[in-house]
């Protein structure tokens, strides 16, 4: 098989990389909840833990600093004297009375006097932006977590896409899977072509994308994903494989784009798997292997069997031929 640059991995995951944004760029700026769920793990934990070190660091600073001004740490240890915050004596002690104060602790030994209107203040603020900053990297972390991408991975496709006779018809078909007992609701399937043409005005599309039809009219489309399906997309003349044939296949340069969507019925969430053929992927005259035996009282499903084929008598010439 010839290696060549993919629209699409076998994995899903699109190559596409989107650069010289110039001013565009404060556009992640203003979407900063959604640009940081989009980071990679490693950014977010380390985004997480920097965010939490440096605010700490701040407030801490900030009591430390009012005890300063107030000359508290000097006389922490005079007992007729009124502190701001009792029982502070340098930036250790500031800093467990606010670790204390953030995580409601509360251990009694340290707390503000009603003699100091500008800790009461600093309080109020610190409880405000402590609540803002949980809200948002909190917030921000469960939904990362709770993103349905690892549910995508217990969906499979076959290896290679097949071309061969159905009902008397040339079909192009491959096959999906669910390796989960959880059902995927409203599952759909879709299917792109990306190939390169040239419109009679002359202008070059590079990517151009055309819709594979699927059973769109028929709610062929719509998939009850219990067992592992095969994906059928009838060759015909309004299809773009309409003069394809076993001879062209190697001269062909395309991409086939699978999208297969669905809600998630252990949590309701809507996720996406993808994967892609290119031309040398397409496996004239092939069919697959049988997964399916009944047991007793049940159907059982051979996984191992998921990507096999066999060769089946094909005509080699197109639908148009």
């Amino acid at each position: 098989r010839r290696e060549r640059q993919r629209f699409v991995d076998k994995n899903g995951r699109c190559n596409v990389q989107h650069g010289n944004l110039g001013g565009e760029s404060s556009r992640y700026l203003s979407d900063l909840f959604t640009t940081l769920v989009d980071l990679k793990w490693r950014w977010n934990l380390l985004i997480f833990l920097l965010t939490y070190t440096v605010a700490w660091l701040v407030m801490a600073s900030m009591w430390w600093g009012i005890a300063y001004l107030r000359g508290d740490l000097h006389q922490a240890h005079d007992d007729t004297y009124g502190p701001c915050v009792a029982n502070v004596y340098n930036f250790p002690s500031a800093f467990l009375f606010f670790i204390e104060t953030e995580a409601t602790i509360g251990y009694g030994h340290r707390y503000i006097t009603e003699r100091c209107p500008e800790g009461i203040v600093l309080f109020l603020f610190q409880s405000l932006l402590g609540s803002i900053v949980d809200a948002f990297l909190i917030g921000c972390m469960f939904i990362k977590m709770s993103q349905p991408k690892k549910r995508a991975e217990t969906l499979m496709f076959s290896r290679d896409a097949v071309v061969s006779q159905r009902d008397g018809k040339l079909c192009l078909m491959f096959r999906v899977g669910n390796l989960r007992n959880s059902h995927m609701v409203s599952a759909q399937i879709r299917c792109k072509l990306i190939k390169s043409r040239q419109t009679p005005e002359g202008e070059f599309l590079p990517l151009d994308q055309c819709e594979l039809d699927v059973g769109f009219g028929t709610g062929a489309d719509q998939l009850f994903l219990v067992s592992p399906l095969t994906i059928c997309h009838e060759i015909n003349s309004k299809s773009p494989f309409f003069c394809l044939s076993q001879r062209s296949l190697r001269s062909e340069q395309f991409e086939i784009v699978v999208i297969l969507e669905g809600i998630v019925e252990t949590t309701g969430m809507t996720c996406q798997a993808r994967t892609s053929y290119t031309e040398d992927e397409v496996l004239w005259g092939h069919r697959f292997l049988p997964v399916m035996s009944l047991e007793d009282g049940f159907f059982r499903v051979d996984y191992s069997q998921f990507h096999a084929t066999f060769e089946v008598p094909t005509p080699p010439y197109s639908v148009k031929e």
